[in-house]
């Protein structure tokens, strides 16, 4: 069935009587296979015929032959199979395929026996039965003659593929290789050479069985030519990795040394004819280092080192990293041959090719450069990774240098695997507060990278950026080592890969002037070397920025750097790539390159622009507030300054009437993401525009606008600038998209709006924005967080305006915030304006918090996490903020009633005498109004709730089933950004619970922040029914299932409020109750079969969910997920948890997966939750092999 290879080893171990008796056995096992479609092997008069005894030195190595210990002289270097034997009875050796083998099948390398009757019999109507005879003969001038007779009819053949195989048989029996008559043996490999160079497809059995005798053959001056032409041939027709291959064991182990020396110089032959990308240059390498090289014969030494310098010609210097531990003498000679042969890499194409290259036999062929690459993810241990973040700097350094020493160790040539932890830990070293750290572990990046090579950009996770940060460094020796490590890796993976950060790093003001002017320098010195010089033209922009950088060398070197583009990518590419800049920057980007198509695209409202437009002078900054305007004062001021009219700009505005037809806004190249990632702003708290914002800004702003209404937006002039607002306010009902994706560029304008003083503008302002966030909540649009802090910063902060009107626009405007920005993300900004300087910006923050705490409950958002806050404004020196204070308090007491003293903080006797004044006086209103007693509404809902369960929760709109007899409901987002919808009343029934069992009821009304309270009071229970003297586990017992029910639902609910920007507090506490409760095996034994089937399911679901790691406390919650299951499997009952894990390995529903879906499909999906399942079941399989292995133990000993 496997053939007799596999048992080589282990039948050499047997005696001669066995070896023999097996023989006999393998020998009738084969005659009775060959009998289902082959003819069998004769083997009568085999042992008296000399001629039968040469005619089988030509068959493959057979079992017996095996056994009996003999080597036929013919065979050659055994190797593995490429793939599994076929049985013979599908194909016969060398006749027509059946219909059976039409499909493709790995090719049998092996060549089986077969006798010369056989072979005689086959070759009938081919070869004429008095030439086989006269190849028979004992005088060599007839086997002459036969030979050649043999040649033309080979010669003459049609169809010679279907009897090639047949042929090289014959030759290998008769004359055989043990030909002695020189000019006999030319024939036969002549004719063999025709055939292997003349057929289609020459099979490798074909080669195996040559390949000995033309090795002998090429030792001898005679016949050495016509034999290495017929190796040539065999290269060509099964590719040079299979000959090298079979060659190395033969050359090896063969007692002629000549075998071995002409061999490796038709070896240098081969690489120079066929280069090394069909070859295994690790097992060449391992031939010449211990074979070659230890030869005591000079003429193998010295074709060697030959053969090893035409390795270099074509793999380059990386070779000598392999053989850097042979004897210094031959490092001497291999490096005067290197001379010879210096690298030439892809100049130096194969001059031959191969007919029919087999992928199985050359694997180098897939990677860049055929030399074999060293696994190191073992040496890269633990203890290696934790050392390089130790606090201590010398644990550190030896760590780098341990990680130098690794890949000298692995000769420069590492793989990738196990390499991504590795650049995580050195990517944290790049932030060292140690320098010298710092430049060690850029120079150990630039060696991985050399030794990885082009999978170096797949492993390194993006470190590239970190790398290019270090640019920005004062020292100068930190910043050569950075453009240091950028040589490496820019010789293992080319400058294409590297232009998205290096555009990013150019436009980063951190990285200085001298960093810049560096990176442009080294920029210019490789964008020539490109392979696709287009690549380079995403770096243009960037640059086009750095023209107008302060730094005189800045923008010298930017301006070569972007010669050098245009030197390779031409006049027009670079035109069209830039015409889409803003105009001051194209004009001044079209100057110092002399671009005359961009030249004639610039029109003369343009060219105006770029006048009036451009930075001021130093002594016209005096007269601007700094960071608030980088236009000029005046436009026609700045036009007059440089010679024109100051009716300029009217005439810059006039002529854009022929844009009118064109699209307001242009979103074809615009990246949202990209700007803000950009846009480094503080989040909360407010500070002014700085420099470079406002550049940015205003490159944006007329890439993405139509020009005209980018003018007007951009004017000094207020009227000008409420022209664009109407413009924009026009074009708003029809462009929700566009709007959308450039909402970032148009809130960094209306903050720098709000930083000016003109009054009149601000008004137009903010009559358009309360348009402009009904758009965006008509689309369901919710801010992101970007938009959020670019803009509610300032809105937060300017909401304390002098002027009364002006404040009550904007504290509408930020009540409006809430339909597209949740309340809960909103208070933060809230909360940092009561810290404002402006007493007005604090007074109008308490107001709005009172207003929220009026409108949408005290629970809701968090608003009672501010009323400390707010509480301690009461002891401010101001009257109105002490006013403002005391009145929202006054709100929270009508909806708490004397529970807000719970929440209002440490307050002094006289704080709290103001308090209690002002709560007797709201009382005193609500009595008069017949408004009720405080916090009566909130009270009457909580026993309401106690008494009727669930139908309070569906009359306020809830919508969430508390009956868990049926299947979980399936996993929905459900919206929690909007929750300050909840009425009030809903929110305040869930504060304060009186026992555990009103506690229950509140979780089970299912409102992730509110159930937190609910969820104390049974965390409690649960501690104290711990204790052996309590009797309140016996109650718990009979709610247990109804309490893990209540729980399992609120798993999902309080995971997605957390996802929608809320905290994971209430996450925490529900895993936190449901693992006190899976604590007890009795309350975990009570817990019924589907009540655990919907609670298991939640858990494995949320430990696959890709959202959870990116949570606040994500790896927290991950690991409170672990450990929950292994809880509930150990203390659960048993029965119970196999048949719901063995239930959930059939495929899930798709309605259970949380929303939005993760990019795999739904069967990787299936595949990932059904391997959870399986180790949670093989956990409880070993939790019960472990219980029942002690029970038994138990037993023996008292037994």
């Amino acid at each position: 069935m496997v053939g007799m290879k596999p048992l080589e080893r282990s039948l050499e171990k047997l005696d001669d009587v066995r070896k023999k008796k097996l023989s006999d056995m393998i020998g009738s096992a084969t005659d009775t296979v060959l009998s289902s479609g082959t003819v069998p092997t004769s083997s009568s008069g085999a042992a008296t015929s000399a001629r039968e005894v040469t005619d089988s030195s030509t068959m493959r190595r057979s079992a017996a032959s095996m056994l009996s210990g003999k080597k036929p002289i013919h065979a050659a270097a055994p190797a593995k199979k490429s793939g599994p034997a076929k049985s013979t009875a599908k194909k016969t050796d060398g006749g027509p395929q059946s219909k059976a083998s039409a499909a493709p099948e790995i090719e049998d390398v092996e060549p089986s026996e077969m006798s010369l009757e056989e072979i005689e019999e086959r070759l009938n109507s081919v070869v004429k039965t008095e030439t086989i005879s006269q190849l028979k003969s004992t005088v060599w001038k007839e086997r002459l003659e036969a030979i050649g007779m043999l040649k033309q009819d080979v010669e003459n053949l049609t169809e010679l593929d279907k009897s090639a195989e047949l042929l090289v048989r014959l030759l290998c029996a008769v004359p055989g290789w043990n030909e002695k008559n020189v000019q006999v043996q030319q024939q036969v490999i002549e004719v063999i050479t025709y055939i292997a160079s003349t057929v289609k497809k020459f099979p490798k059995r074909c080669v195996v069985l040559c390949l000995l005798g033309i090795s002998e053959r090429v030792a001898d001056i005679k016949t050495r030519a016509p034999a290495m032409k017929c190796l040539t041939a065999f290269c060509e027709a099964v590719g040079p990795g299979f000959v090298f291959e079979r060659l190395y064991k033969i050359m090896k182990e063969h007692k002629n040394p000549k075998v071995l020396s002409e061999g490796i110089l038709w070896m240098v032959s081969a690489v120079e004819d066929f280069g090394t990308s069909n070859l295994k240059l690790k097992d060449i390498i391992d031939f010449c280092k211990d074979t070659g090289l230890q030869s005591s014969a000079a003429a193998t030494r010295n074709s060697t080192i030959k053969l090893i310098g035409m390795l270099h010609k074509f793999v380059g210097p990386d070779i000598k990293g392999f053989l850097s531990d042979v004897k210094p003498a031959l490092l001497s000679a291999l490096d005067a041959e290197y001379e010879k042969n210096p690298f030439e890499g892809a100049a130096a194409p194969p001059k031959r090719t191969v007919r029919a290259l087999d992928t199985a036999s050359s694997t180098s062929a897939a990677s860049s450069d055929g030399l074999p690459r060293e696994d190191i993810s073992s040496k890269i241990t633990p203890a290696l990774l934790k050392n390089l973040g130790s606090p201590d700097w010398k644990l550190r350094l030896e760590s780098i240098e341990a990680v130098n020493k690794i890949v000298e160790e692995a000769h420069k040539r590492i793989q990738p695997t196990g390499t991504v932890d590795l650049f995580t830990a050195l990517r944290g070293r790049l932030n060292d507060s140690n320098k010298n750290l710092v430049m060690a572990t850029l120079s150990s990046i630039g060696v991985l990278a050399s030794a990885m090579g082009p999978s170096v950009e797949k492993s390194s996770k993006g470190i590239l950026a970190d790398v290019l940060k270090c640019i920005g460094d004062n020292k100068k020796h930190m910043r050569e080592c950075t453009l240091t490590a950028l040589d490496s890796w820019v010789a293992a993976t080319q400058l294409d890969k590297m232009v998205p950060y290096i555009a990013v790093a150019l436009g980063d003001q951190k990285s200085g002037s001298e960093g810049r002017k560096d990176l442009f320098d080294w920029l210019s010195k490789h964008v020539s070397k490109m392979s696709d010089p287009a690549e380079a033209l995403p770096l243009l922009k960037p640059s086009a920025s750095s023209l107008m950088d302060k730094s005189s060398e800045v923008r010298k070197a930017a301006e070569t750097f972007m010669n050098e583009v245009l030197k390779i990518c031409g006049q027009a590419a670079v035109a069209k790539n830039l015409r889409d800049l803003p105009s001051p920057t194209m004009a001044i980007v079209a100057e110092r390159l002399k671009l005359s198509s961009v030249h004639e695209g610039i029109s003369d409202s343009v060219k105006t622009v770029t006048t009036s437009m451009s930075l001021p002078s130093k002594g016209g900054l005096k007269n601007i507030k700094p960071g608030l305007n980088d236009r000029s004062s005046n436009v026609g001021k700045a036009a007059s300054q440089r010679g024109v009219p100051a009716r300029a700009s009217v005439t810059m505005i006039s002529s854009q009437d022929s844009l009118q037809s064109q699209a307001l806004f242009n979103i074809k190249d615009s990246n949202k993401e990209d700007r803000e990632r950009r846009v480094l702003v503080r989040k909360f708290k407010f500070e002014e525009p700085r420099r470079e914002q406002i550049d940015e800004l205003k490159v944006d702003l007329f890439k993405h606008f139509r020009e005209d209404v980018s003018l007007r937006l951009w004017n000094s002039d207020f009227k000008r600038q409420i022209d664009g607002i109407e413009l924009l306010q026009k074009a708003l009902p029809s462009s929700g998209k566009e709007v959308v994706e450039l909402l970032d560029i148009l809130l960094r304008w209306f903050v720098l709006r709000f930083c000016e003083s003109n009054t009149t503008c601000l008004l137009k302002v903010l009559d358009f924005l309360p348009e402009l966030f009904d758009g965006l909540k008509d689309q369901s649009y919710m801010l992101t967080e970007a938009e959020a802090a670019i803009f509610l910063p300032c809105l937060i902060e300017k909401s304390g305006h002098n002027i009364e009107k002006v404040r009550e626009k904007m504290g509408e405007l930020i009540k409006q915030m809430i339909n597209i920005y949740s309340l809960p993300k909103l208070l933060p900004y809230i909360l940092e304006g009561l810290r404002s300087k402006n007493n007005r910006t604090r007074i109008e923050c308490v107001d709005i918090i009172g207003y929220f705490m009026d409108h949408n409950g005290t629970e809701v958002g968090g608003l009672l996490k501010n009323l400390p806050s707010v509480a301690a404004l009461t002891a401010e020196r101001d009257g109105e903020i002490r006013k403002a204070a005391l009145n929202t308090l006054a709100t929270a007491y009508k909806n708490l009633g004397d529970d807000v003293w719970r929440y209002v903080g440490k307050l002094s006797d006289a704080q709290r005498s103001m308090l209690d004044d002002r709560f007797k006086w709201k009382a005193r209103e609500m009595d008069k109004r017949r408004e009720g007693r405080p916090g009566d509404a909130r009270a009457a809902l909580r026993r309401s709730v106690r008494e009727n369960g669930s139908d309070v929760a569906e009359q306020s709109g809830e919508l969430v089933s508390r009956s868990m007899a049926g299947s979980m409901m399936s996993r929905e987002n459900f919206g929690y950004a909007d929750a300050h919808t909840v009425p009030r009343q809903m929110a305040a029934a869930v504060t304060g619970p009186a026992d555990w069992r009103e506690a229950l009821d509140i979780v089970a009304l299912g409102l992730p922040e509110q159930s937190v309270e609910g969820m104390k009071v049974i965390c409690h229970e649960l501690t104290q029914a711990v204790d052996p003297e309590s009797s309140a586990l016996d109650d718990l017992i009979k709610e247990a299932d109804r309490l893990v029910s209540c729980l399992s639902v609120m798993v999902p609910k309080t995971f997605n409020f957390s996802l929608s920007g809320a905290s994971s507090r209430s996450c925490k506490y529900v895993l936190n109750t449901l693992m006190q409760t899976f604590q007890i095996k009795r309350l975990a034994h009570a817990v019924k079969e589907g009540t655990l089937d919907n609670l298991i399911t939640e858990l494995l679901l949320w430990l696959l969910d890709e959202r959870v790691p990116l949570m606040d406390d994500g790896s927290q919650l991950l690991k409170a997920l672990n450990v929950l299951m292994l809880k509930i499997l150990d203390n659960a009952e048993r029965t119970s948890s196999f048949v719901v894990l063995i239930n959930l390995l059939r495929p899930l529903d798709p309605s259970r997966w949380p929303s939005p879906t993760p990019s795999e499909s739904l069967a990787v999906k299936n595949q990932k939750f059904s391997d959870l399942v399986v180790k949670c079941l093989i956990k409880l399989t070993k939790v019960c092999c472990h219980f029942y292995l002690t029970i038994l133990n138990l037993y023996r000993y008292h037994f």
